[in-house]
């Protein structure tokens, strides 16, 4: 029970990658959990469903972390029903293929700002009580297209995820001394069915072809490297991006 009666927001907690998988995760280990998700039928099901299966209320929010009001009044909601936040994990993010040179204005302001202004804005909400507890940490999600080329027409979610990197690191040196780490994971290829409806089938056979383990990442396997980060298991750890590729993507 790595998080007993600590409470963790989870932001795009409410589809079938990651952000369920790390709410479930945190769930097993004892945290009171809130999921936000910008789809409100879908975070109402979610969260229904995980109560059940944990058998203590799963709090759903529906919020577009587009906008600052529904952010704000998701923490608001937060702290009203369990007087704190311990855990951030902030997963949501967008993406959408274009190439460069026909990337339109839309595109580039849609993946900026829910990758990376999203990111700061429910950051940025939550750290006033985390900073009055004295203690808490935020898990961002970066990816390891921060890094690489990682597909053809994905120029806005690289340049957004190297945003959410450096923004990661910035934030942990302002917040070490306050005892809130900052830490970001950055994941090649997550698989799950949703991701059929942005990336073409030979995507997903090039990255098994290319993995040195021969395989997609699932995302329980993500989820347990954000509960070890969310955890006391991370102590020491704070300003760091971890790769999580199968060993596709290592850096020194």
């Amino acid at each position: 029970m790595l998080l007993q009666d600590r409470v963790a927001m989870v932001t795009a907690g409410a589809g079938v990658g990651i952000g369920r998988a790390v709410a479930a995760r945190f769930l097993e280990e004892g945290a009171e959990i809130v999921i936000t998700d910008a789809h409100p039928r879908r975070t109402a099901e979610t969260a229904a469903e995980l109560s059940r299966q944990f058998g203590r209320e799963v709090l759903g929010i529906p919020v577009d972390v587009t906008e600052l009001k529904q952010i704000e009044d998701a923490v608001a909601r937060t702290i009203d029903r369990f007087g704190r936040i311990d855990i951030l994990f902030n997963n949501a993010g967008i993406n959408k293929l274009e190439p460069i040179w026909e990337c339109t204005d839309e595109t580039w302001d849609l993946v900026m700002n829910v990758c990376l202004r999203g990111t700061f804005w429910t950051m940025r909400a939550v750290l006033p009580h985390m900073l009055k507890q004295g203690k808490g940490s935020i898990v961002n999600m970066a990816s390891a297209a921060g890094w690489i080329a990682a597909s053809d027409g994905e120029a806005p979610y690289s340049a957004a995820k190297a945003g959410v990197m450096g923004l990661t690191r910035a934030a942990s040196g302002e917040l070490a001394g306050k005892g809130i780490r900052v830490n970001a994971i950055a994941p090649t290829v997550i698989y799950n069915q949703f991701l059929e409806r942005i990336y073409p089938p030979a995507m997903f056979e090039a990255a098994k072809k290319r993995n040195p383990m021969g395989r997609l990442g699932e995302p329980r396997e993500v989820a347990n490297l954000a509960l070890f980060l969310a955890s006391d298991m991370s102590s020491y750890i704070t300003g760091e991006v971890i790769s999580i590729s199968g060993g596709s993507v290592v850096v020194p």
